[in-house]
């Protein structure tokens, strides 16, 4: 699965970790988060996300 890192921070969606604090369990594609999701460091939109190569 792919990695996101949001384009404003610089944070990196990980979809083996998720983002159990935002609700999302481990293992959850970055394309299965709902789209109201905001980064939990700067609360940038999903859409302000990137993919990134491993």
């Amino acid at each position: 699965m792919k990695k996101y890192q949001c384009q404003p921070c610089g944070w990196i969606y990980d979809p083996a970790v998720g983002d159990p604090d935002g609700g999302i369990a481990p293992g959850t594609p970055f394309e299965e988060i709902p789209d109201d999701w905001c980064c939990p460091m700067c609360g940038a939109e999903k859409s302000d996300f990137e993919p990134i190569e491993d």
